[in-house]
């Protein structure tokens, strides 16, 4: 029980991210311009994406809480590759990796295969319960709602910034 809802917490931060970058990719390709909003959602893909894996240590920091030592966390964490899988979402911060958003993507990848596989085997299972199918689609609903927030608050933050410098340097 416990692997599973881990499993519903990985997918509720990370599963929704490769359909937010498909929409931010095919709006970026109708763009008329470089300078475009759409172009410069796309550029804060990875950014955005790092952002989620804070959200989501700072989950397992306070799920943790106030143990800390290794073999408490070694006896918490029931699906250690995924966690650590959705860890390393915080290397798109280091610029090497946030300067090409398809790493981003391949990344996120493995946990939409886990939200596919999860819907392919409840939906051809004998035995489904109509309660973990709505689960899933709950967890990814909301996985793509909070990715999609927060592309847009980076864009507010983005488009901020660039206003107030252009505002700061033009001579009075």
């Amino acid at each position: 029980m416990i692997s599973y809802l881990q499993q519903l917490e990985i997918l509720a931060f990370f599963s929704g991210y490769p359909l937010v970058y498909a929409v931010v990719a095919f709006l970026k390709s109708t763009a008329k311009s470089r300078s475009s909003i759409k172009n410069s959602a796309f550029i804060l893909l990875p950014f955005a994406y790092a952002i989620v894996g804070i959200f989501y240590a700072g989950l397992q920091i306070r799920n943790l809480y106030p143990d800390y030592s290794v073999k408490h966390i070694v006896s918490e964490i029931q699906i250690p590759f995924f966690a650590t899988w959705a860890l390393l979402s915080l290397v798109f911060w280091i610029p090497f990796f946030s300067k090409k958003p398809i790493i981003s993507l391949l990344h996120s990848l493995v946990f939409f295969y886990l939200i596919v596989k999860n819907f392919y085997l409840q939906l051809t299972s004998t035995e489904s319960d109509k309660h973990i199918l709505g689960n899933f689609m709950k967890v990814y609903s909301d996985s793509i709602f909070l990715n999609t927030v927060i592309l847009i608050v980076l864009l507010i933050i983005y488009y901020s910034i660039r206003f107030l410098r252009r505002k700061t340097t033009i001579p009075h």
